[in-house]
């Protein structure tokens, strides 16, 4: 089967992004859609780690090409950051149980691969544009805190400031906002997303935690050995 892939431009289309609908995480942005798609194309080894923690590689394996299935126009975060920030027309709610179990456990896949990444890079990261040059505490600590401080409102989790960022805060974050996302799809949070969807927001936190695991990595200076 291809892979479902949706194109995102920017409304002044100054960039663009493509990710892959069944596959919460794996996403890529860049100047234009077609070189989105190419790039997208490039991480797909670098996804399948994520696909294996999640006891999806035979799946993932047997996947097919690309197959571009939407085009759309996103928010102005597109043209600023080449990311995605709102729901394709597929990722609308309720979702089905299986459904939402698989983008659960590939959640819970990002979250594993993005620790093991935070334990084995150096603490100080190579310098270069994104982030001002942060090291590798700077880069966790942002993932975490905008996971849990701001993603997890959309489901109706508070989460105090700075509570998930020890190893205890962390589990119970991540247990807690897992059954908020089922209690949310079985319609028993009332409050609902303005603007966003369930299927988005497991998206946008599996690409969160990727987009900093593979940064951690591409700035990684272990290899590099003492000046």
């Amino acid at each position: 089967m291809p892979i479902r892939t949706v194109i995102e431009r920017g409304p002044k289309d100054k960039r663009s992004v493509a990710f892959a609908l069944d596959w919460p995480g794996w996403s890529r942005g860049a100047k234009t859609a077609e070189l989105a798609v190419e790039t997208l194309e490039s991480y797909r080894e670098r996804y399948r780690p994520i696909a294996g923690l999640a006891g999806l590689t035979r799946d993932f394996d047997a996947a097919g090409p690309l197959e571009v299935v939407e085009e759309r126009v996103g928010t102005g975060s597109v043209d600023f950051w080449g990311i995605s920030f709102s729901a394709s027309s597929t990722e609308h709610g309720p979702m089905g149980e299986a459904e939402l179990e698989r983008a659960i456990t590939l959640l819970q896949a990002a979250w594993a691969y993005f620790d093991g990444v935070g334990a084995r890079v150096s603490p100080e990261m190579r310098k270069g544009p994104r982030g001002g040059g942060r090291d590798r505490h700077r880069i966790i600590r942002h993932t975490i805190r905008t996971e849990s401080e701001d993603f997890a409102r959309q489901v109706g989790l508070k989460v105090p400031e700075e509570a998930a960022l020890t190893p205890d805060g962390l589990r119970q974050h991540r247990v807690t906002y897992v059954a908020a996302m089922r209690a949310y799809n079985a319609g028993e949070i009332e409050k609902r997303m303005r603007s966003w969807t369930l299927p988005f927001l497991i998206r946008h936190s599996a690409f969160h935690t990727l987009d900093h695991a593979w940064e951690m990595e591409d700035k990684d200076l272990s290899a590099e050995g003492p000046a």
